[in-house]
């Protein structure tokens, strides 16, 4: 927490640090407004109220003094800091050919802090491993947002890069795309979070070019992406599969039912790209297995 606390300035850094922040989630900033601290589903209001020149300060802290370098990531949206915290902006969007170009005039800031959870998927481990051939069966993780699939793809991809002593699995090539930073999230070169020693990253691109681009260039066994949902997404999925390699992915969803009617996903099941689909609910509990070598689990990160 010290160094996201060191992107703001003196004043409020002071009265955040009167404040319990080991367990915060977020730190949201906006213009002519409170200062909010999000810790699950508790809200915690500070009556800083953030101004204009308050948000610049802070971005130009965020871009190294040069927005100009981070130009792409604020066009996306959100800035990966060191860390692998990624600080979610806002305000006037300037489009050009349908593309965001720059985005002027910030309205607000979002600090969302990067927690990795070691060991959470050890639950659903039996359902991925393939064991006999030391790799894994196509697996998608499904869940509405905020369950934690992103949490548990990340935990996956360290343990299956490392290696799992304990079931005599050896450390395998991963691939992983990471569009949005939130996996490995790179910071200069470098992952902040513990991504395995086999794990190779393409960040801030999209996901069927990275899907490619790794497939040829690196050799995966496995290729990971968080959220597929688009006709190009399907596409490298199956470019993937036709040339040898495993998918992890994760998609947004609640049930099979939702799985089967999306239009792109429904494509992937169609054509039993993956061998297994895992549902995050509340609760640990795997509830049922479905056909086609479908598992349709309960679990939380």
């Amino acid at each position: 927490m010290e160094e996201i606390l060191l992107y703001f300035p003196n004043e409020l850094r002071n009265i955040l640090k009167q404040h319990d922040l080991q367990e915060i989630e977020e730190i949201r900033l906006r213009n002519n407004c409170p200062v909010f601290l999000r810790n699950g589903y508790k809200e915690i209001r500070i009556n800083f109220k953030v101004n204009t020149d308050i948000l610049l300060e802070i971005l130009q802290k965020i871009c190294d003094n040069s927005i100009y370098t981070y130009q792409n990531q604020i066009c996306n949206g959100y800035i990966t800091v060191k860390g692998g915290h990624r600080v979610g902006i806002t305000g006037n969007a300037i489009i050009k050919d349908g593309q965001v170009i720059n985005i002027s005039h910030i309205y607000s800031l979002n600090f969302r802090i990067a927690k990795q959870v070691f060991e959470c998927s050890n639950q659903i481990l039996k359902y991925v491993l393939d064991l006999k051939n030391n790799n894994i069966f196509n697996t998608i993780i499904v869940s509405p947002p905020g369950r934690g699939k992103t949490t548990i793809l990340r935990d996956l991809v360290r343990k299956l890069s490392n290696g799992i002593e304990e079931c005599k699995f050896e450390g395998i090539n991963i691939g992983v795309v990471d569009e949005r930073g939130e996996i490995a999230a790179m910071y200069k070169g470098s992952p902040q979070n513990d991504i395995g020693v086999r794990t190779d990253v393409l960040d801030n691109v999209p996901k069927d070019v990275g899907m490619k681009m790794l497939i040829r260039s690196m050799n995966p066994k496995v290729i990971v992406a968080d959220e597929i949902g688009t006709l190009d997404d399907v596409k490298a999925i199956q470019y993937a599969i036709r040339s040898g390699v495993k998918c992890l992915c994760t998609a947004h969803g609640s049930s099979i039912e939702d799985v089967i009617h999306n239009p792109m996903l429904g494509q992937l099941y169609e054509i039993n790209a993956f061998e297994r689909i895992l549902f995050i609910k509340e609760g640990r509990q795997i509830i049922s297995e479905h056909e086609k070598l479908r598992c349709l689990g309960s679990v939380k990160a």
